[in-house]
């Protein structure tokens, strides 16, 4: 098998069809085997319907995971490429965003270039919300600069990569999964192409601003130990101002004889010390509480059903 497209899918029952037909047309004739792995993700809506439906069509080689429970793009992620066989893997959206022409492209320069492991893509103009860029251009060279990791800005999990990849990445088993980090990690040689995101086939998106700042703290957490050094920053610089303004106090009521009420002052001190703490326990409950999670050791993913084109696999 020369090519494995790994498809995620949360409630995308109305683009799978249309992604199978586009996948089938750019592929005729450019990629000599391949296969559609999709993985339907715990969805509400008729995605695993449809998913069994084009199935049946034989349009090409299908695969189908369906998930026990919404796992979570990452895990999704993870079934696919853990069943795909493919000397080339693609990971590729299901809401025909990203066009399955730049995934030919993507497999040609493999071919063409073997010292390179890995495609990725990239969005030069992104089609959304100013606030929601500025936001991840912000994060990405956050991470540049608190990281042991190189994250190309606006790189997204649309790449393909080659089997060796692949199993590196399988070979990473945390359980908080942060793909772009975890890609970057692994290492290897990877080639960055942009391209112009489509809008949605059918449906809205599932990721709300509020679900990318939980995903990009994740990855901060994930791939740096900086915000338990910046909370040890924190209580040196504060103990050693408590200590010069104990000593300001002390002059001044030794030499010049001056009153301090103080109330005011002690109160905002109790507060702002208080609330400092309450900020590092917190940062340090995250850590601990991935700890306290990977320790116990739970599958990535449960999947509850498995069909193949493929009877032994």
């Amino acid at each position: 098998m020369k090519l494995s497209v790994v498809i995620p899918c949360f409630n995308e029952e109305l683009n799978v069809g249309p992604l199978q037909e586009a996948c089938v047309k750019a592929f005729e004739g450019k990629v000599e085997s391949y296969e559609l792995i999709f993985v339907n993700d715990g969805s509400k809506d008729g995605t695993w319907k449809a998913l069994k439906a084009l199935y049946e069509r034989h349009l090409c080689p299908v695969k189908l995971v369906n998930l026990s429970r919404n796992f979570g793009k990452e895990s999704a992620m993870y079934a696919g490429i853990q069943k795909s066989c493919g000397d080339y893997v693609t990971l590729l959206d299901a809401d025909l965003q990203q066009s399955p022409d730049i995934v030919t492209e993507m497999v040609a320069f493999l071919d063409e270039n073997p010292d390179f492991d890995s495609v990725a893509a990239y969005q030069e103009n992104r089609i959304e919300g100013k606030f929601t860029s500025w936001c991840k251009k912000k994060f990405y060279r956050l991470m540049d600069r608190i990281c042991d990791i190189d994250l190309h800005e606006g790189a997204s999990d649309f790449r393909t990569f080659r089997r060796s990849v692949a199993d590196a990445i399988l070979s990473v088993t945390e359980s908080y999964r942060f793909s772009k980090g975890i890609f970057s990690w692994v290492g290897f040689n990877t080639h960055f192409i942009p391209y112009v995101a489509q809008e949605r086939h059918a449906g809205t998106t599932n990721w709300s601003f509020w679900k990318l700042l939980k995903y990009a703290f994740n990855g901060i957490l994930s791939y740096t130990t900086f915000p338990l050094k910046l909370a040890t920053i924190i209580g040196a610089v504060m103990s050693f101002l408590s200590f010069v303004y104990m000593l300001v106090v002390v002059i001044q009521r030794l030499f010049f004889e001056m009153a301090f009420p103080g109330y005011a002052t002690i109160i905002a001190s109790i507060l702002l010390i208080g609330g400092l703490l309450m900020v590092m326990l917190g940062i340090i409950g995250e850590y601990i509480a991935r700890i306290y999670i990977e320790g116990k050791h739970r599958p990535i993913f449960i999947a509850k059903e498995y069909v193949s084109y493929d009877k032994e696999k």
